[in-house]
């Protein structure tokens, strides 16, 4: 080893040298000035690195150096980097086994099992100040002292200007946090740059792992197979959704995307340290968390889990840009598909139940007709479950996107002539998929008139069916869905509907009165109509007491519609014939009803009461 004490030696026989070669001792002079200033390096870091040995004084046990005078921690910092220059001249001089290296060295021991010791510290006790909500909540006025830069670790500690400065801008926590979080860094970067980089992230990932498993336990995340989730009774496992679906939100937004901050920060000058802390950190928690819906996809299906699958798929779907952002490592890269698996489970799920939901509709056996024509229980359930589901349209767009529609050949081909699907094209794909399960309704319900021994009661049923059906929609998202073309087309079939029941209902009452081109009748001819008139009224009367329409609108509509067609013919008969007869015996059985009467009579039909006993009271008034 080039020997610079010799050197200065034989200079020192010679005399003393001229300016004119003063050059040639220059390298000499320098390496004697830098071994000096090396000796001050280790001097001064060995007085402050044994001032806070871990096994010296029992104040520098107890007590921490990041927690006190922030300029001390500063010095410690650089003059740890100073012995690290000190230590690097000396290998180059080929001072290696030189007593002076030897110490260095055993000072840069002492020192790391200090930084280990302050590291532990700051992760354990600011817990409070680094949680991941304090982290993934912070302000932007944060940034004042998080600096990104690459600049030297002791320059990262923040003084007690920059400090206060700051705290002008910013909350209490969020001071705490960027304080801490720059004390780490520096430690980190220190401990890195001298080799003990093993060390300080062998203490991160245990206390920020135990902090991450902790707060998906606080947030009900429980780690069960999918056998152990399968057995799980409905209601259990609804809870367990329902609790995952608000959990898996505050998991990702604040535990993961708070650890994936820090880590970013106390690691920034080193992608590989950040990548293998933070999967250390969150991979077993965040499998744990996205398999839970792939679980629950693979349970038994059944209509009513529909909303909750839809809920767990929604969750992920709104989430996923945060979890492929957050996880995009490529050493993180199980937890994306392990996401995207449980997308593509609920997704064959949800598909699935849709195709039983359509089924379980073609299948109803019910035998029993309704009374008095009203809402079919089935029209009910299904309107009701499609309503809700239209609040999934999103969801289900995307689900249902590559899925063909059902074969049209499982209902009879006239049902497809001028089909309300029609209406709709390939690219509005939800819409075919609602405006499909409705028309299986009607197409079904429609099969159900055969129940029904009267023909105009058949009409009346459809006409209510109808009606519920078209409220629903109006008071639903499927207003949307659906569009009002679609909507202006059932209003009108409802209008034929409620035609035919009139024409069938009331056309043996309105035939029984003589026609305008009729010729004045007799008296004898009068009379008959009269009785004519009077049996079919009551026949019609009696028959439909107890029918019902449900809707207020559409009951008042119908008998409107009925009175516009009946009391103006009958008040012409009447007003023309009533003296024509009222010389009878029994003139009061043969004129029964006066106008106002069949206004009041038909005032009470729809209600489903049955006869009421106005016919009597009705009957019996001075004409």
């Amino acid at each position: 080893m080039r020997n610079i004490f010799s050197s200065h030696h034989s200079n020192s026989n010679t005399s003393s040298p001229s300016p004119s070669v003063s050059s040639h001792a220059s390298p000499t002079n320098h390496q004697t000035f830098s071994q000096s200033l090396m000796d001050e390096n280790i001097e001064i870091a060995e007085a402050i690195i044994k001032k806070w040995n871990t096994e010296g004084s029992t104040y520098t046990t107890v007590s921490y150096l990041f927690t006190g005078d922030r300029k001390e921690a500063k010095d410690y910092l650089k003059s740890i980097k100073d012995l690290q220059k000190a230590m690097h001249f000396l290998v180059t001089e080929q001072h290696t086994t030189s007593e002076k290296l030897i110490n260095a060295q055993i000072l840069m021991q002492m020192a790391m099992k200090r930084l280990e010791k302050e590291f532990y510290q700051m992760l354990s006790t600011n817990r409070a100040q680094l949680d991941p909500e304090s982290i993934s909540g912070r302000s932007s006025h944060a940034s004042d002292l998080s600096r990104t830069s690459t600049s030297d670790f002791e320059d990262e500690i923040p003084s007690e200007d920059e400090i206060q400065s700051a705290s002008d801008s910013i909350s209490e926590v969020e001071q705490a946090s960027t304080v801490a979080m720059s004390d780490l860094r520096s430690i980190a970067e220190c401990m890195i740059s001298a080799g003990y980089g093993r060390e300080c992230v062998k203490i991160y990932n245990i206390i920020r792992k135990s902090i991450v498993d902790e707060g998906l336990y606080k947030l009900g995340i429980e780690r069960l197979t999918s056998n152990q989730i399968l057995k799980l009774d409905w209601d259990v496992l609804d809870f367990k959704i329902k609790n995952w679906v608000g959990a898996v939100k505050i998991a990702v937004k604040t535990l993961f995307h708070g650890e994936r901050i820090l880590v970013d920060y106390v690691f920034c000058n080193s992608d590989s340290i950040r990548e293998s802390c933070f999967t250390e950190i969150t991979k077993e928690g965040a499998n744990y968390l996205f398999s839970f819906p792939e679980f629950v996809g693979k349970g038994k299906k059944s209509p009513e889990k529909m909303f909750r699958i839809l809920d767990l798929y929604d969750a992920i779907s709104e989430l996923w840009p945060e979890i492929e952002s957050i996880f995009s490592f490529e050493s993180t890269s199980s937890i994306r598909k392990q996401a995207v698996s449980s997308l593509i489970r609920l997704g064959d799920a949800v598909r699935s139940m849709l195709t039983d939901f359509e089924a379980a509709i073609q299948k109803d056996s019910s035998k029993s007709a309704v009374p008095g024509g009203g809402v079919h229980p089935l029209t009910r359930y299904v309107m009701n479950y499609i309503c809700f589901l239209s609040e999934y349209t999103g969801i289900l767009s995307d689900i249902t996107a590559d899925w063909p529609l059902p074969e049209q050949t499982s209902l009879p081909d006239f049902y497809f002539e001028g089909s309300d699907t029609d209406d709709f094209s390939t690219s509005n794909i939800i819409a075919l998929r609602f405006a499909w399960l409705v028309l299986v309704l009607l197409c079904k319900l429609d099969g159900k008139t055969e129940l029904l021994k009267d023909v105009s009661l058949s009409y009346l049923f459809l006409a209510n069916n109808l009606q519920y059906v078209l409220s629903k929609v109006r008071s639903s998202n499927l207003k949307f869905v659906l569009g009002g073309y679609w909507i202006s087309k059932q209003e009108l079939k409802l209008k034929q509907y409620c035609s035919n029941y009139e024409r069938m209902g009331w056309s043996k009452v309105l035939s029984s009165l003589p026609d305008e081109s009729t010729a004045i009748l007799s008296q004898e001819e009068a009379k008959q109509c009269f009785q004519k008139f009077n049996s079919a009224f009551e026949t019609a009367y009696r028959t439909q007491s107890s029918w019902v329409v449900s809707d207020g609108k559409l009951r008042d509509e119908i008998k409107v519609s009925i009175c516009k067609k009946l009391v103006p013919v009958y008040q012409e008969f009447y007003d023309k014939y009533r003296v024509t007869v009222k010389n009878e015996r029994n003139f009061e059985s043969l004129v029964r009803f006066t106008p106002d009467d069949l206004g009041n009579y038909l005032s009470d039909l729809f209600y489903g009461n049955g006869i009421s006993g106005s016919s009597s009271s009705r009957g019996s008034q001075s004409r």
